[in-house]
């Protein structure tokens, strides 16, 4: 990379400098300003002032977009893995649009671009969060993959039960199985929308043992990860007490020597 690169890589990349903050806060201030005109725009029967105000300033966040996205290109010190990373190809998507007219509006996938803002919030406690959380995820990842598991059979065979107790009675409602897994989704996530809803005996029944089993077996992920989360913030407090241990008492006093 050019020497003269360097502090505009600085600015893009690192957020541990005055400029390199407000770089990254512009860039989320542009992500929100863009957001607010998608949604405004989706008001009808705009007056053209304000379909004109809001393509100006459609069309000026993506212009700046574009830069910053070549400018990251032209700063990463590996550029095609930046250019095909996650937040690579969000960057690209969000301007993509705009120049190839495909006619699918894409704008809505700008609001993933926030997950910079973790990067940008360089306070240590928050890092060492998402760091725990991640830990617990791993810690944990067995028993979610079970659970996960566990929960798509009993969606399945609460939707073969219900189809069984109500396509003679409901034909239109329950005419498959597939039909029925809606129903299966919503009432194990007790949401219960009520537009599919059993009115045979045996179909009432089997919906309050559902219910039932969904109001428990819902809440077993976050005692998973919760438990998980323990597990890693005592195992955190013990590598650092180990650490504190093994500091040689010379060189916490130096002026001791």
């Amino acid at each position: 990379m050019h020497p003269k690169l360097e502090p505009l890589k600085h600015v893009i990349e690192h957020h541990d400098s005055r400029w390199g903050r407000v770089f990254e806060f512009f860039i989320l201030f542009l992500v929100a300003a863009s957001i607010v005109c998608f949604t405004i725009d989706t008001i009808p029967n705009q007056s053209p002032q304000t379909e004109l105000i809001l393509d100006i300033l459609e069309y000026s966040i993506v212009a700046i977009f574009s830069i910053e996205y070549v400018l990251r290109i032209l700063v990463a010190d590996r550029k095609r893995h930046f250019v095909f990373s996650f937040l690579g190809m969000i960057d690209l998507l969000a301007i993509l649009p705009y120049y190839l007219a495909l006619g699918v509006d894409l704008r809505m996938l700008r609001a993933l671009r926030f997950m910079r803002m973790f990067s940008a919030l360089k306070i240590v406690r928050y890092n060492k969060a998402m760091l725990r959380l991640k830990h617990a995820f791993h810690i944990a990842k067995e028993e979610i993959i079970l659970f996960l598991i566990t929960a798509l059979l009993l969606i399945y065979f609460a939707a073969v039960g219900i189809y069984y107790f109500e396509n003679a009675a409901q034909p239109e409602v329950f005419s498959s199985v597939f039909d029925s897994l809606w129903w299966s989704v919503i009432t194990l996530t007790t949401v219960g929308y009520g537009d599919m809803h059993p009115i045979t005996l045996g179909g009432r029944l089997f919906t309050f043992v559902i219910l039932m089993i969904g109001l428990g077996i819902f809440a077993v992920p976050a005692g998973l990860v919760a438990s998980a989360m323990i597990t890693a913030r005592e195992a955190e407090m013990e590598r650092e007490a180990t650490g504190a241990e093994h500091v040689h008492p010379m060189r916490e006093h130096p002026q001791e020597r």
